[in-house]
């Protein structure tokens, strides 16, 4: 009896094995004809740029890596613009037709494109980072705003401004070394002047990444404060195996499966497809970055510059609890401020939310025990759309004069850098701009039919509070 009872369980165990292999397979067997039946690879997600910055390159300044920008936009030029493969002229919302409505060159300021603004009376300096997938145009309303007062530098990342393809092959090292050279640069020029950083999304997690490295090895310093927007902190889990996605494709010899998307290119500043090696890069920049911050210790970190960060509850993108546990709650007091954007808690809205974004913080945040100022902007009532600003330290309360717009539930991780007057993701139509006017787009019909999906219609592209992003970076970006 016993031996039956042992050779039922192996048999027992054999089977169960066997199905979960099965059906793991199967799993696996239909994300891949998933993955491999979206729409089909065009120009730009294939062709490679040679020119692009490597951290081994041999370039050792920031007027050699324009240089090479330069090589690199010729060579875009020749490859795609003017390749008998290209699409046609009929493709009128393409960044890659010449005279379509997303044609980068309809813009005044090719902002796909580094660009450096002089100041011979400036007081200070201001490095601009943009993220993932995005331009230089993301920072440019902050580069409007202190072309009069600094030295403007706005940095465009390798792999960025050109191909989506671009990402497919970049590391997070080769961005990090462009932003050392655009550092160096800005140092050099200003001299004894401050230099402030801006950066968003990744850049922000590059400008800290770099603040860190500079301690671990005993180097100093560069920014005398940085403002970080949505930052890279931290990823959803999900983008820990993103890389087996793409391996997995390599293996196949399935190059759909290097993309995590596949869409239209309709934005003249942004990628809208997004390769799996992208998000891979933020990945491991974020674990880097954790790594430092727990080596490097408390004492330490006392020699990080000022931090503000601005960041949405709702962040699609990034995690924003990283935000606070990955980074804040570990740095020691040394005027760093949080700045977090609640949703529009009208009692409509709450209905129609499933799970309250803000519940898993409440009890952190009614201790008000932080070694920062943690300021949450929110209703003033659910009445009411006016916001007040409220110092979770000491519940101090200040009115903003802003309100939610009608029928914008929350902020997202894109709006941040855009005021609504943004002429490409603002909702203001202008009949005399000849370019194509994103945030204006409001497109009915059945679901399926066109390229762009719903969702990303509907994001919100544009920060009605963006006037209040300026009014606190004023305060900590002074001569």
């Amino acid at each position: 009896m016993k031996a039956i009872i042992i050779g039922s369980t192996k048999h027992l165990a054999f089977a169960l094995f066997y199905a979960s292999l099965g059906t793991s397979l199967a799993l696996i067997a239909m994300a891949v004809w998933y993955l491999n039946s979206r729409p089909d690879l065009s120009l730009w997600h294939t062709t490679e740029l040679t020119s692009e910055y490597r951290a081994h390159s041999d370039v050792s300044s920031f007027s050699e890596y324009m240089q090479l920008e330069d090589k690199l936009f010729d060579e875009l030029e020749k490859k795609i613009y003017l390749d008998p493969k290209a699409p046609q002229p009929f493709d009128v919302i393409n960044r890659y037709v010449r005279g379509s409505y997303s044609d980068p060159a309809l813009w005044s300021q090719d902002w796909n494109r580094s660009y450096e603004w002089a100041n011979a009376d400036a007081e200070f300096g201001v490095l601009l980072i943009h993220g993932m997938s995005d331009s230089p145009y993301a920072m440019s309303h902050f580069a409007k705003h202190y072309k009069d007062q600094a030295h403007v530098l706005g940095l465009r990342l390798p792999g960025h401004g050109t191909l989506p393809s671009a990402l497919t092959h970049i590391y997070w090292q080769d961005m990090a070394g462009a932003v050392a050279l655009a550092t160096a640069h800005m140092k050099q020029v200003l001299g004894e002047k401050p230099l402030y950083l801006v950066g968003f999304s990744t850049g922000a997690a590059l400008a800290l990444n770099h603040e860190l490295e500079q301690i671990a090895t005993d180097k100093g310093t560069d920014y005398a404060t940085m403002v970080l927007i949505s930052p890279a902190i931290g990823l959803p889990p999900v983008a820990a195996g993103a890389k087996w996605q793409a391996r997995l494709g390599t293996v196949l010899g399935l190059d759909k499966l290097s993309w995590n998307s596949i869409q239209a290119e309709y934005d003249p500043f942004k990628y809208g497809s997004f390769a799996v090696n992208a998000g891979d890069v933020v990945y491991q920049l974020s674990l880097r970055n954790h790594q430092l911050v727990q080596q490097l210790g408390f004492k330490a970190l006392e020699e990080l510059p000022p931090i503000l960060t601005f960041q949405s509850l709702t962040d699609d993108t990034v995690d924003t609890s990283a935000v606070i546990s990955s980074l804040y709650s570990l740095l020691p007091d040394a005027d760093h401020e949080l700045v977090l954007f609640d949703i529009n808690r009208t009692k409509v809205n709450l209905s129609l939310i499933l799970n309250d974004p803000l519940e898993p913080y409440r009890q952190m945040m009614a201790k008000g025990e932080f070694n920062y100022d943690f300021t949450l902007i929110e209703n003033q009532s659910p009445e009411s759309r006016e916001l007040q600003a409220r110092r979770l330290n000491d519940n101090d309360v200040t009115s903003l004069g802003l309100s939610w717009p009608k029928q914008v539930y929350s902020l997202s991780h894109v709006a941040l850098p855009f005021p609504k007057s943004d002429a490409l993701y603002g909702p203001i139509w202008d009949d005399k701009k000849p370019h194509i006017q994103i945030g204006t787009g409001a497109s009915r019909g059945e679901r399926g039919v066109i390229s762009v999906s719903a969702s990303e219609m509907l994001r919100q592209k544009w920060n009605p509070f963006h006037s209040y992003l300026l009014e606190k970076m004023d305060e900590v970006i002074v001569p």
